[in-house]
């Protein structure tokens, strides 16, 4: 099972925008992922609403497709603190990450996707070499809220592509 992390909680986000897209082109792949939005969950200490979402998404997910804003040149400190609010040893441990990383600026969150990798390598997860920056975000999204540019589709899906066929064996 993939899940789909939107990394921050802005209501109205790019990034649950572009996490929206790659959750419709897993769908027309054939593939129908979990989907997780941190708007509204409360990560700021291990809870009955982080258990549950243990139980019913994180444990049973293998693969994770983590969506990552640049915030101050690193990721949201809400998204630091769903991954340290889990149980990481049932949540995080040996599975697959996939990163892309967005900002409106020229880096698409270059440095945010390394010190993501750094955390999640310490969680004992196996990233994808193939971080996808998406830069400008905000000039990519057409009039209907996706990237409509035909290379940045093409590389998005090319990294999907190669996550699905990921294997750390």
């Amino acid at each position: 099972m993939i899940t789909i992390i939107s990394g921050t909680n802005r209501p109205g986000s790019n990034t649950g925008r572009i996490a929206a897209q790659y959750r419709d082109i897993l769908r027309s792949k054939g593939i129908e992922p979990n989907f997780v939005s941190l708007e509204g969950l409360d990560v700021s200490r291990r809870n009955q609403q982080i258990i549950d979402l243990e139980n019913t998404v994180l444990i049973p997910s293998d693969k994770f497709i983590f969506i990552a804003p640049e915030y101050n040149g690193s990721i949201p400190g809400v998204l630091k603190s769903l991954l340290d609010n889990t149980d990481i040893r049932k949540v995080w441990w040996g599975k697959k990450a996939l990163l892309t990383g967005v900002s409106t600026g020229r880096a698409g969150n270059l440095r945010g996707m390394e010190h993501l990798t750094g955390i999640l390598h310490y969680l004992r997860m196996h990233v994808h070499h193939n971080k996808l920056p998406i830069s400008q975000v905000d000039k990519f999204l057409g009039n209907n809220n996706t990237i409509t540019d035909p290379d940045t589709i093409r590389v998005i899906n090319e990294q999907i592509d190669e996550f699905l066929r990921y294997q750390t064996h």
